[in-house]
């Protein structure tokens, strides 16, 4: 595993690209349903704009509330961790090796609520990397106003084959 073992402050480069549903299945492991991520508005090399649409038939609304649907804290927050997903592929070995996994949450803050028709944009910035642990912000807007605000931390994990455990080494 070659990461850098120093504490970097990423610089970020003025190449900008858009992903789309293929690109971003190619770039973190996230499949449907937990898939929540529909498009990459903008990426760059510490940024990223992602954007999301819900649908009245997402799963996770459909007890959240019956009378009055709401998308969940826990989902919006999901949603920042994906695209920090994608935005730490561009820093790590390819998928399907090593997967991204969340270690941290602090400061969360819900702000304005999120319902069934809304489309949010979500906006990630990588901060800092120390080793394996890259420590990033994100925020998630809807028309232009705060609706959830984090800092996260993710490590790089390397993936272990389908069928093996560490059962199998004392087997």
């Amino acid at each position: 595993m070659a990461f850098d073992t120093g504490m970097n402050t990423p610089n970020d480069s003025t190449e900008t690209r858009q992903l789309g549903p293929e690109e971003i299945e190619a770039k973190i492991p996230h499949r449907a349903p937990m898939l929540l991520l529909d498009e990459v508005v903008e990426i760059t090399e510490n940024t990223l704009h992602a954007r999301k649409s819900f649908s009245a038939d997402e799963f996770f609304v459909q007890g959240h509330f019956p009378d009055y649907p709401l998308v969940p804290g826990v989902i919006q927050c999901e949603c920042c961790l994906q695209a920090g997903a994608i935005l730490l592929s561009e820093h790590t070995p390819a998928v399907g090796e090593f997967v991204p996994v969340a270690t941290r949450m602090d400061s969360v803050k819900f702000k304005n609520m999120v319902r069934p028709g809304d489309t949010v944009d979500i906006h990630v910035t990588l901060k800092e990397q120390l080793s394996n642990a890259f420590f990033l912000s994100g925020k998630m807007l809807l028309n232009g106003k705060v609706t959830t605000r984090l800092e996260f931390a993710c490590s790089i994990t390397q993936t272990q084959p389908t069928g093996s455990s560490d059962s199998d080494a004392t087997s």
